[in-house]
């Protein structure tokens, strides 16, 4: 068996199964072995029937007395079954599986599990996994329970990795070094233990095992990248003209604050060393990273190179445009644009050029790039980094994000990147008032925006989906909140903006509510980036819950940003009391960092995968607020690569790194 077979060619899985695995990301045989549990139920203890009681979850073993098929008067079918144990009776309860009665007949043994409830006035199972008494894989043990997607549930997900763990697990080659590995259990046994453990000790050594293996292999790739990227084609130093650059640091319109001062000089000195700069700039919406870019253009003209900045989105690549030109092209510096439907580009003469994913095309010719700067860099994947690096020769490299990212985070995704944080915002921005609104205060809330914007105000409202579905149904939707709200604000102007919309249609919205002809946004979280519209100044968030509390405080940079007050308004769909114990932080908390540290703790570090870390690394074990795991990770990686940089003594581990690799390795 090869590992690396697609599963559409497998036989019992199929195109159709298939494609709905590719939602989960697993694609072959190797992905599936990897595709790890997040949760067990503890079925391990078989009960008596006369011994269970209601919200009790058990693991019980009986003779089926009877099964039968019931048909409701809406057209749905019941499956009941009667189990006897010896002890007592109990029914089992199946909705919409009519099938179950040819898989289940009268007399035969069964092993059910589930969490006893109530079905009508008796006590029953309802919906529970079941087997015959010859398998135990989805009963009478600690059982597995893995992210599932439509058409696809634990059950079939255990059957599958079952059947071809143990053929996997004969191709798995242990990596880690004797050194490194210690008293730690073997991959392959981690592996074995992780989906079907004997008991909770077993699923503890191989989370250890697994999680180190993923944090040791960051480490390494990100210390090997950054090796690699110092040993690259020396460069000459850039000079510095500090007379020029205060010049031009005085004339802006602004005062930079002292955290700005100490960014510039972080990057002056990568811009006087011989090999290039390789930095990410951290800092949240409004900070001014934009002004450290230019500045960082300025000093690349000055040097006699061209600079290219790469958005993620053409409303984001507007308004640097806008802002970077009034800033440069006073002082003879030609600034242009390059999007996929509109091109300013005066030729190759332009000094700055300023675009989306449009400047990776061939068209654009661009002889004497020294800087690339890319704007919210995770949301592009590593073949197009490469690919615009790739446009000169070995130009500075310079990323910024406003996605606030712990430093522990940061130094373990992005270990291969030096590191700066622009952790103020300019003394004149005034902190936006926040209120988590409890549902019986809603009504008034919209007195309070009918209010605002009769006086010239301007209103985001903020949904967590673009169209309702059968399984978020409870989430306020986009679309469904725009036709709702034109009805509670009928002599007010609305607009719709979610990520499906054509260019010229976002465009053609964000044109209008710029104007004021839009005074209140319906849009999703595609706002979270590029929208700079000083005369909003409410921002209101449906469904806040669903968002992480960094994420939340990217939303709220939206406003604020002119010399009115602002406000941000929390809206939750039945959020628990913990959820709005949490929400509540951002009422008081205006630190971005702090706000991600928090959800770093309460929520673990999928808030933080959402945007940072997709398309660099997937974490399945491992947890960044694990402080010493990543300590251990880190003493490790420096340890092999001190032994062997090139490490061709471990072809095991380079191999395995090297797979990894392909995200953070400079080309």
């Amino acid at each position: 068996m090869d590992v690396k077979t697609p599963l559409y060619k497998i036989f019992g899985i199929g195109s159709i199964y298939a494609k709905r695995l590719e939602r989960l990301e697993i694609f072959t045989i190797e992905d599936l072995i990897y595709h790890f549990p997040f949760r067990y139920d503890d079925y391990s203890k078989v009960s008596k029937i006369a011994q269970t009681s209601l919200g009790e979850k058990v693991t019980l073993s009986g003779e089926v007395w009877q099964i039968k098929n019931v048909y409701t008067r809406f057209g749905k079918v019941l499956t009941r079954a009667i189990l006897n144990d010896g002890s007592a009776v109990l029914e089992l309860i199946w909705f919409n599986q009519p099938y179950l009665t040819k898989s289940i007949s009268s007399g035969d043994t069964l092993h059910v599990a589930g969490k006893v409830g109530k079905f009508g006035s008796k006590l029953s199972l309802v919906a529970p996994d079941w087997e015959k008494w010859d398998r135990s894989l989805h009963t009478g043990r600690l059982v597995p329970v893995y992210p599932e997607t439509a058409g696809l549930s634990s059950k079939w997900l255990r059957n599958q990795i079952s059947k071809f763990l143990p053929q996997a697990l004969e191709k798995v080659e242990e990596f880690l070094p004797d050194q490194i590995k210690n008293s730690m259990i073997s991959e392959s046994e981690a592996l074995n233990k992780i989906h079907f453990p004997q008991n909770w000790d077993d699923i503890k050594k191989a989370k250890i095992r697994l999680g180190f293996d993923e944090l040791f292999l960051i480490q390494l790739a990100t210390q090997r990248a950054r090796f690699l990227w110092s040993k690259k084609t020396l460069i000459k130093p850039w000079k510095i003209d500090e007379g020029k650059l205060n010049s031009f640091i005085h004339s802006l319109p602004f005062k930079l604050t002292n955290s700005q001062q100490k960014v510039i000089k972080e990057i002056m000195a990568d811009l006087k060393n011989t090999s290039p700069m390789n930095r990410l700039l951290q800092g949240e919406v409004g900070s001014g990273k934009t002004v450290m870019a230019t500045i960082t253009m300025y000093l690349s003209y000055l040097n006699g190179f061209q600079s290219l900045f790469m958005a993620p989105t053409e409303i984001l690549a507007w308004q640097h445009y806008d802002t970077v030109k009034k800033l440069l092209e006073p002082l003879g510096i030609k600034v242009g644009i390059y999007t996929g439907s509109k091109k300013r580009v005066q030729g190759t003469v332009d000094n700055v050029i300023i675009g989306t994913h449009a400047l990776l095309s061939d068209k654009l010719a661009i002889p004497d790039v020294g800087l690339v700067i890319i704007d919210e860099q995770h949301r592009f994947g590593v073949e197009q980094r490469t690919l615009l690096r790739s446009k000169g020769a070995a130009p500075h490299f310079l990323t910024m994000t406003a996605t606030p990212i712990p430093r522990t985070v940061a130094l373990t995704l992005y270990g291969d990147l030096d590191l700066s944080i622009i952790d103020e915002l300019p003394s004149e921005r005034i902190k936006v008032k926040t209120f988590l609104v409890p549902e019986l205060k809603r009504r008034d809330s919209y007195k309070f925006i009918s209010t605002k914007v009769m006086e010239g105000d301007q209103v985001y409202i903020i949904t967590p989906l673009i169209e309702l579905s059968e399984t978020q149904a409870s989430v306020k939707a986009a679309k469904v909140e725009f036709e709702r709200l034109q009805k509670i604000f009928p002599k007010l102007n609305l607009g719709l903006l979610h990520g499906r919309m054509k260019a010229k249609e976002k465009e053609k919205v964000l044109e209008e509510f710029r104007n004021n002809a839009i005074q209140i946004l319906v849009a999703t979280s595609v706002v979270e980036v590029g929208m700079d519209i000083p005369n909003a100044t409410i921002m209101v968030i449906e469904g806040a819950e669903k968002f992480g509390l960094a994420q939340l405080h990217q939303l709220r940079g939206r406003v604020g940003r002119g010399k009115k007050q602002s406000y941000c308004l929390l809206y939750t769909s039945e959020a628990s009391n913990e959820e709005s114990r949490r929400l509540k932080y951002l009422e008081t908390t205006f630190d971005g960092l702090k706000l991600a540290e928090l959800d770093l703790k309460i929520r673990g570090s999928g808030t933080i995968f959402s945007t940072a870390q997709h398309g660099r690394f997937d974490l399945r074990i491992a947890r960044l607020s694990d402080i010493e795991a990543i300590e251990k990770a880190k003493q490790s990686a420096t340890q092999i690569l001190r032994i062997d940089p090139s490490l061709d003594k471990y072809p095991l581990l380079k191999a395995r790194l090297d797979e990894l690799a392909k995200e953070v390795m400079p080309d």
